[in-house]
């Protein structure tokens, strides 16, 4: 598949999701990116804003096996994961064991309310994003390929939810804001939604044209500028480091890692691939700094209590950090991060 391909079937697949999603264009090209960067995300909105049947609906798009997890603060690890059963064979009556797949076992995983659930399934999850496999006893069963783990989180009721310990949410590639609908596409989901009106989902793509996507965006040329561009967006996060600014120093209590950077330049291919580009931008960087930044970095207590937010630490970083390579090997702080 090359990039006129590529770029036809993200229009594809946007045509058959706006049969059933009105409007969150943002939200669906993320979702897109993550989904050929072969990485996961987390979706973060208030209830009703069809985060569940836009994933359920683009699983149907790529043609992808589904499944949904509720998770709850009784949920176990062997709810999400599978067991083991003893069973019987009635011509020998030999006992053994066989293992019961669960939900996990799909191309694409929604993880409903995940924080609502204890720190113990939490971590079965997070072998299953990182590693691809489950282990059940001392057997490790291989998960399908490809696999996504999509993940809501309702951000008003905190009330017996378990905060995302800051090793898993360093897994997730995005954090995907989802917001209100504008009054003329929250009109449509209403003339929509009350009606007799069927949607015709079709799938655009197959597993295997995934696989050859994902592939395709990791074999994506990026110049070293573009390197040096995405560790000095995520370098300057980091606290007591070399070349960081003044407001970093101020109001983070922790940055962002290397996973930061990976994900930086992978979905700056990606994007570029879907917009029809065979080159990667400055531009691409840059819109996507805050859905890869935003749940890397902490803010201390100060800029919480003056209502500051990660996404306008990083709308800061994104103002004064140059985008030009002279300019940018030539800044009088940033020359010292280089060294």
């Amino acid at each position: 598949m090359d990039t006129k391909a590529l770029h036809t079937a993200r229009e594809k697949i946007q045509e058959q999701l706006a049969q059933v999603i009105v409007g969150q264009n943002e939200v669906i090209e993320e979702l897109l990116i993550a989904l050929f960067c072969q990485a996961h995300a987390i979706l973060e909105g208030a209830p009703g804003l069809a985060k569940t049947l836009l994933i359920s609906t683009l699983s149907r798009t790529l043609n992808l096996s589904f499944s949904r997890i509720q998770f709850t603060p009784d949920l176990m690890p062997g709810d999400i994961t599978g067991t083991d059963i003893i069973e019987e064979d009635r011509g020998t009556g030999k006992r053994d064991y066989r293992f019961i797949e669960g939900p996990l076992f799909a191309n694409v995983v929604l993880a409903d309310e995940i924080n609502r659930t204890p720190p113990k399934t939490q971590a079965a999850l997070l072998e299953a994003m990182q590693e691809r496999q489950v282990s059940v006893g001392r057997v490790r069963h291989a998960l399908p390929t490809p696999f996504f783990v999509l993940a809501t989180q309702n951000p008003i009721e905190q009330e017996g939810t378990y905060s995302l310990p800051e090793a898993q949410q360093d897994r997730f590639m995005f954090k995907i804001l989802v917001n209100y609908p504008s009054f003329s596409e929250e009109f449509e989901v209403a003339r929509r939604t009350t009606t007799t009106m069927e949607d015709k989902i079709e799938p655009v793509l197959s597993k295997e044209e995934i696989l050859e996507i994902q592939k395709l965006v990791r074999e994506t040329p990026i110049s070293d500028h573009l390197i040096r561009y995405a560790l000095a967006l995520v370098r300057q996060t980091r606290v007591g480091e070399e070349g960081v600014p003044d407001f970093t120093t101020e109001n983070l209590s922790w940055g962002a890692g290397p996973r930061a950077v990976q994900f930086l330049l992978l979905g700056a291919k990606a994007r570029a691939l879907f917009n029809g580009n065979s080159h990667v931008s400055v531009e691409d960087i840059q819109a996507l700094a805050k859905p890869v930044l935003r749940h890397r970095i902490m803010l201390n207590f100060a800029a919480e209590s003056d209502g500051m937010t990660t996404d306008s630490i990083i709308a800061r970083l994104l103002e004064e950090t140059p985008a030009r390579e002279e300019e940018l090997l030539q800044h009088p702080r940033l020359k010292r991060m280089f060294a």
